[in-house]
């Protein structure tokens, strides 16, 4: 073959161009602007025959390219579907084989808790540890709220005016009711032996107490005038803290009422109270304390010695009911005030044990009007809460005996005594009375002085819900068959001395109940 390049074969001849006769004649044809070009059919490859040729050779070129394609294609389809059916026997969790499913037999599953890692397996379960101890827990604090006595008031017979609502806003004003209900006298204690208004600041976290002296002459919610714990014996708690809103300009909606008996339980539960008892003080608390064994069933042993000392549930409270000294019911006001501050001490102090005894015992003899969405908001904070010095109402009074009425503390003034008040609870807000205390101020000054007998500032109270029921002339010899086995219950020490001498043991351990 020749070079194509040199024009020469490979024998080393040169290659000649043909001559002009055995050149192929060259047809040009134009067909819609374009030239095309037609072979001879006398050129190899170019002629009839050549053509068939180059045009099978190409369709054989096509249809190998097109079976290729084809192949390419289905193998495409087929991996495609293949992924597809993986995903498939995924979500329906069919991993296993053929083979396994025909035999009948459960496959197993691939991946699931087996197969993750070990520290999410950990968090796994400890979360689910967790949600079922919450649960627990609230199913625990929901039966133990429900064991409270909860009340409707009616918020529109509290009389709170708008006045009040606008300067207590930031505050919480509670009423605190302490009942003297009598098992052996089912008609005494009907009046609220206790009143006590304590107000929380919300923003300080300050706790402030001021009792409402109970012989305080005040605005019934019919207009007479009375005791202020003839409120509740008429009307309950609503008649109750309608009368301190109406005649001290307060806003309180919320209340907690407890019998005696809760208070021995509580003081119990937290081991006791530190108390300074005096000597005068020795034989009414003893005196007291009978009263209390016999609605309680409740043992204990008398205090035989004064100073500070540690009383427990049934002592502590014969001596806040204490009234028949120096100081009169001001004193008692001062000494229940005394045994609460030391109850709050010792359970901000108290582990979860204590305090848990505390909600059984007492619960089932608490009513108020509190939900337990805000008993629980209110009692997450209650140990960073802050006990101020307490105080009573009304601080500048007397003590006239007045016709019908009996013993009273009178305020001097009502007005005067309301600014005082509100002073100590929520500072030097700018308070001014309102034309309804000030119009009730006015009305006690004439009704004390057209019903006073002409006894002024004696401590011989004459109230039946007491003197009737008491004899002042106390038998000191304190009847020496009195049971001071003190068995209350199974939850005091044993080691506890029942025989009971004039040594007794003060230290009150509360870790041991």
């Amino acid at each position: 073959m020749a070079n194509r390049r040199t024009g020469r074969s490979p024998e080393g001849r040169v290659r000649t161009a043909p001559s002009s006769e055995n050149r192929r004649p060259v047809k040009n044809t134009q067909k819609n602007g374009q030239r095309k070009r037609t072979a001879n059919s006398e050129i190899p490859g170019k002629g009839k025959s050549g053509k068939t040729m180059n045009q099978a050779g190409k369709a054989k070129n096509k249809a190998g390219k097109r079976t290729d394609k084809s192949a390419q294609n289905q193998a495409l389809r087929d991996q495609k579907l293949k992924g597809q059916t993986r995903k498939t026997q995924a979500r329906k969790g069919r991993g296993a084989s053929s083979a396994a499913r025909t035999s009948g037999k459960r496959p197993r599953k691939k991946g699931g808790f087996l197969s993750w890692p070990m520290p999410l397996k950990i968090a796994s379960i400890v979360g689910g540890v967790l949600v079922l101890a919450i649960t627990a827990v609230i199913g625990v604090a929901a039966w133990k709220m429900s064991q409270i006595k909860t009340v409707d008031l009616d918020t529109d017979a509290l009389n709170i005016s708008e006045q009040a609502t606008e300067t207590q806003t930031g505050y919480l004003n509670v009423a605190l009711f302490g009942l003297d209900g009598r098992d052996t006298d089912p008609e005494m204690g009907a009046r609220s032996d206790t009143i006590i208004i304590a107000s929380l600041n919300r923003e300080t976290g300050e706790v402030k107490m001021s009792s409402i002296y109970r012989d305080t002459l005040l605005q019934q919610k019919d207009g007479t005038y009375n005791k202020a714990n003839a409120a509740y014996s008429f009307g309950g708690a609503e008649d109750a803290i309608a009368m301190l809103n109406k005649n001290l300009d307060m806003d309180i909606e919320k209340y907690v009422t407890v019998d005696f008996a809760a208070l021995v339980d509580v003081i119990d539960a937290v081991g006791g109270v530190e108390i300074d008892v005096t000597e005068e003080e020795i034989p009414y608390l003893n005196n007291y304390a009978v009263e209390v064994i016999k609605n309680t069933g409740v043992d204990s042993a008398p205090v035989t010695q004064p100073g500070k000392q540690l009383l427990n549930g049934v002592q502590a409270t014969g001596y806040a009911r204490i009234r028949y000294t120096k100081g009169d019911d001001f004193k008692r006001a001062e000494r229940q005030r005394a045994v609460i501050e030391q109850i709050v001490k010792k359970l901000q102090a108290s582990n979860l044990r204590t305090i848990n005894k505390v909600i059984d015992k007492v619960f089932s003899k608490v009513e108020t009007n509190f939900t337990m969405t805000e008993i629980l908001a209110y009692a997450k904070n209650a140990m960073n809460y802050k006990l101020a010095e307490s105080q009573g109402f009304p601080k500048d009074n007397t003590t006239p005996t007045l016709t019908g009425i009996g013993s009273s503390v009178v305020p001097n003034t009502l007005e005067s005594n309301v600014i005082a008040l509100h002073k100590y609870f929520f500072g030097d807000d700018g308070y001014t009375p309102s034309s309804t205390v000030k119009s009730i101020s006015s009305e006690i000054e004439s009704k004390a002085a057209s019903l006073d007998s002409g006894s002024s500032g004696s401590s011989d109270y004459d109230d039946s819900y007491y003197d009737n029921y008491y004899d002042n002339s106390y038998d000191n010899s304190y009847d020496n068959s009195y049971d001071n086995s003190y068995d209350d219950d199974s939850d005091y020490d044993s080691s506890y001395d029942n025989s009971y001498d004039s040594s007794y043991d003060s230290s009150y351990d509360d870790e041991d109940y």
